[in-house]
This record gives C-alpha cells, sequence and structure tokens, in this order.
C-alpha cells in the first residue's frame, strides 16, 4: 500500500495543501480531482516525490519515504509518468526499450522475455520498427508503461493521461490502465477530464482548497453535495 498522511504545504505563508491523506492499494485504480488551484497537483508532487511536504508523511508498505525524491522511489516500484510524453521520438519503438534493457545486462535474458511478454500484452509487435514521433497518443503511451513495467513498478503515478489526445487514444488508455490494474499494479491518475477519470477508476479523492472534500466511489462522489457545490456543479452528470 502507498499511503499520504495529513499533508500539508504553503507557499509564500499560503496554505495549499491541507492535512489531506489518502492510500493507494496494488490493482487498484486511484483518482485525484479538483479544479484549478485547489492544491490537487501540489498534492500529487508531493506524492511523486518532486516535493516534500512541510508536515505529514508518504509511506510505502509501512515504510517511510517521504525523504525520498523521484528517483529514488522510483527504485522502490513508484514510477511517475508525465503529462508530456516522455518516449525518445527520433528512435524506433525497439530502441526505446534497448535503452531501459541496457540497465539490467545481467539479468537480460530474463528482462528480455518481459519484454517479449509486454510487447504481445499491450499489442506492439507491429510497430517495433517505427519512429516514435509517428505514433498516435494511444501508442505512445504504451511504449512509456512498457517502459516502466520492465522496472517492475507496483505503482505508477499519472499526470494528466487523458490530456491532448483523441477519444481513440482514450479508448486505448483505458484499455491499457485495466491491463496494469489486472497486473496488481496500483494507480494513481492527477487529471482535469472528470468523466473519464470516474468512468475508469475504482475509488477517488476530490480536493478543493487544499483540503479533501468527496471521496469514495465514483458514484459516492457524485452524490456528494459538498463536491457538486464546491466542483462538478449541480447539473454535471456522466
Amino acid at each position: 500500500m502507498l499511503k499520504a498522511e495529513n499533508l500539508r504545504k504553503s507557499f509564500k505563508k499560503r496554505l495549499v495543501v491541507k492535512d489531506v491523506s489518502l492510500q493507494i492499494q496494488q490493482g487498484e485504480i486511484v483518482g485525484l480531482l479538483g479544479p484549478n488551484g485547489a492544491g490537487k497537483t501540489t498534492c500529487f508532487y508531493i506524492i511523486a516525490g518532486f516535493l516534500k511536504p512541510d508536515n505529514g508523511q508518504i509511506i510505502l508498505r509501512e515504510e517511510l519515504i517521504t525523504h525520498l525524491d523521484v528517483a529514488e522511489r522510483a527504485k522502490k516500484g513508484i514510477i511517475y509518468l508525465p503529462q508530456e510524453s516522455s518516449v525518445f521520438r527520433k528512435l524506433t519503438v525497439a530502441e526505446n526499450f534497448k535503452i531501459v534493457l541496457e540497465r539490467f545486462k545481467n539479468n537480460l535474458k530474463i528482462m528480455k522475455e518481459k519484454l517479449e511478454y509486454y510487447v504481445e500484452l499491450f499489442d506492439l509487435k507491429d510497430i517495433l520498427n517505427q519512429k516514435t514521433y509517428t505514433l498516435s497518443g494511444g501508442q505512445k503511451r504504451k511504449v512509456e508503461i512498457v517502459r516502466a513495467l520492465l522496472i517492475e513498478p507496483q505503482f505508477i503515478l499519472l499526470d494528466e493521461p487523458f490530456a491532448g489526445i483523441d477519444p481513440i487514444g482514450v479508448a486505448q488508455l483505458k484499455e491499457i490502465l485495466e491491463t496494469l490494474k489486472n497486473e496488481k499494479i496500483g494507480i494513481l491518475i492527477s487529471d482535469h477530464n472528470v468523466r473519464d477519470t470516474l468512468k475508469i477508476c475504482d475509488k477517488g479523492y476530490v480536493i478543493a482548497n487544499g483540503e479533501i472534500i468527496g471521496k469514495g466511489t465514483p458514484e459516492e462522489i457524485l452524490e456528494n453535495d459538498l463536491v457538486k457545490e464546491k466542483f462538478l456543479g449541480k447539473k454535471f452528470f456522466m
């Protein structure tokens, strides 16, 4: 389990995150939602390791990891994937994977077998020799996620994954997330796309004015009067 407990963060004496607590289990998709300026992004970056909280802690399976940065958390199995594509655009898909495999020279045979499994799982075999700049948004996401999976993560943090992709890409991404869930990977999504996030997540947290105003299943969030008042509006529907 990955937990954030009682997170607080201020910038220039302005309190932007107020005692936020949340948790993610492996094999679970969790949404982190909220209006602009609500503290959602700050909270997400604290969990990822880009920011240190003024108070509170991040715990991974009973181990305190608040002091660890993004790279150190990656070694613990927490992978951050940014909104902007992180693939090497001028390289082929296969070359993108090769860069990761070079880190595992002592275990190359096993890693190649894992790569073959994920290439098959995510239906990438036919595009291995394509330059990544020619791929669709959904295909690039698949390449990014397969690279991440080779590092054997337990949790993946997705920053605005639905931004800038067309409806086909959104559908592909939802399939990817379901696959990751079935692989027992915990997923935290921070996104402005409320409908698509709630359709895919098992539970969600809504932040407004720096604090959690609603949490629970998508159905519970949609029925929450405070969430309607502060974020969704009275006429919002799925």
